[in-house]
This record gives C-alpha cells, structure tokens and sequence, in this order.
C-alpha cells in the first residue's frame, strides 16, 4: 500500500472538524440586503454565508439562492427572505470521516460549524477545506515521519562515544502459543525505525521468530536478548527447559522431539535451528541437560549497507 494512502486513510480518523476548518468565515446578517450579499459573494469571491444573529447560526445563504433570486426579477428584499432556515450543522469535535459521510449523503456544499456546549459559530466547512487540510496534515505528517527515519537510522552518527550500541530485552512465557512470536515481531519494527537495511531486518526476523518459538514449544521461560551496533544486529536467547542432549542430532533437518499436540498446532516440524543457521552469519549453540539452552546469532551490517 502506498505509505501517503495509508496516513490518509489514518488522518481521516484522527482529524476532527475543529483540526481544519475555515475559522472566522465571512457572515451575513438576515436584515442585510440581497443586493449587499450579491456584492459579498462576488467581492470575496465565495459561494455562499452561514446567516448569524445574536451570535446564532440562523441560515444560510448560497449563490444557489442569490441565482434564483435575480431569476425571479432581483427585487431588493432582506437575506432573511431567501436564506435556508434552521441549516444542518457540523461539530467542532466531529471526525472528519464522518463529515465526509454527511457532504455526500446531503449533496451539500457547506455546513456551518459550531460549538456543541454553546451554539456559538466557529467556522466553515467546505468540500475545498477538506481537501486542502488534509493536504496540509498529509505533507505535515510525512516531513515529520522523514525527519524521525532519518534520526532513526543516522542514530549511531549522532553519537558520540567510543562504544556505540542498543540493547533490547524480551521476555519469552514456555507454552504461551497466544504471545509466540511477539517479541520477533517487535524488533523487526525496531528494526525497521532504526533504518537497518531490510535485509538484515528480514533474516534476523526469521531466526528470532525459529528461536522464539523453540521457547515456547519446549522451555518454561526464556530471555531474547538483541544488541544493535554500526557493524552487526545480534540475538542472544536463554531458556530454562529441558536442554538438548545431542546438538549434532538436533541440527539435522526435521529432526525434531515436538509433542504430538505441539504438531498439531502447526509447529515443531524440525526445521527451526535450520532457518536460524541459513540466516545467520555466526551461530553459536550451547546447552545443558536439565538446565537450559542459549543460543547466539550475529547478522553483520556492514555488508548490506554497502551493497546498499
């Protein structure tokens, strides 16, 4: 999906009217003469006035209406004889979706604007002022969303010091297939707002999400550990489970001591430390019977960022 889409789409249910109506709009009183709006309109090159009295949106007055009014001979009479009386209304606090709903179910081109607590008028609403504030907000939103990848990815330059790195720490529950997978899937958009080269991000996602899992289906607990540098993104995993008895025979492709229940949910098919193998640069795997295991991958940068 185009990303500009995609923050249009979410703009329309962030903004409300208030975020980009025309404030202050030009008005008319209803003792004002159709001859004075007919200069209005044409003076200030607009299409039509929300009608106030006393502070009070009483109608509404459009080049629609001052069109049927010189139609019918152009007799000089007060605003009020012609206006649309009682015009519907939109909130300040409204979402701007739902004023988009209401211009096309009523064919309207305007909608006054006004306060819920106290009626008072606020501003206008027009098809053009949609268009143009969600324009506005679009490039707003998207300059501040390049200016935040650029921080993000040029975060080690900003830096100084000798050592440079990120360290990010997950928390991994033995058996809780509802969470499998979290932790993977939050630092790959890390990752990604860090500005590592989608590559990278992609291989260590797949191995994360292998080693994750692993805890899950056999540990009781385990911790992910990920330390981020200019040079390389690495994983550390630690788990208190059962341990692997024979890591020769464990990484051998669909080897695999998964319970049959462990099956049936689709997972334990004994491809897990292959992935992670294809994946990594360096891979390092250690266990102890009845104690634990921990695993170590390291993905160089570097290199990526070169071919880049």
């Amino acid at each position: 999906m185009d990303p500009r889409f995609a923050k249009t789409r979410e703009l329309l249910y962030q903004l409300r009217v208030a975020d980009i109506i025309r404030r202050e709009p030009i008005v008319t009183h209803p003792d004002q003469m159709m001859s004075e709006l007919r200069a209005i309109l044409r003076d200030r090159r607009i299409s039509g006035t929300p009608v106030v009295e006393d502070g009070r949106v009483v109608g509404i007055i459009s080049i629609e209406d001052l069109i049927g009014w010189l139609s019918s001979g152009g007799q000089d009479c007060p605003i009020r004889e012609k206006m649309t009386r009682d015009p519907e209304v939109l909130y300040a606090d409204q979402l701007l979706v739902q004023t988009i709903q209401h211009f096309d179910a009523s064919g309207f081109g305007r909608f006054p604007v006004i306060d819920r607590r106290d009626g008072s008028l606020i501003g206008i609403m027009t098809k053009g002022a949609i268009i143009e504030g969600l324009l506005g907000k679009l490039e707003h939103a998207l300059r501040e969303e390049e200016i935040r990848q650029y921080r993000a990815s040029h975060i080690f330059e900003d830096l100084t010091a000798e050592y440079k790195e990120i360290y990010l720490t997950y928390e991994v529950k033995g058996k809780d297939f509802d969470l499998a997978g979290k932790a993977s899937t939050q630092m790959k958009r890390n990752l990604k707002r860090l500005g590592i080269h989608p590559d990278i991000a992609h291989r260590l996602a797949i191995a994360s999400y292998e080693a994750e899992m692993n805890v899950v289906i056999y540990a009781d607990r385990g911790v992910m550990e990920y330390r981020i540098t200019p040079q390389e993104v690495s994983l550390r995993i630690r788990d208190q489970g059962p341990g692997i008895a024979d890591i020769e025979k464990a990484m051998r492709p669909g080897y695999s001591t998964a319970a049959d229940w462990v099956r049936e949910l689709g997972f334990g098919a004994g491809m897990g430390l292959q992935n992670i193998k294809k994946c990594a640069d360096r891979m390092d795997l250690r266990s102890t019977p009845g104690v634990g295991t921990t695993l170590k991958i390291r993905i160089f940068t570097r290199k990526a960022n070169e071919t880049e």
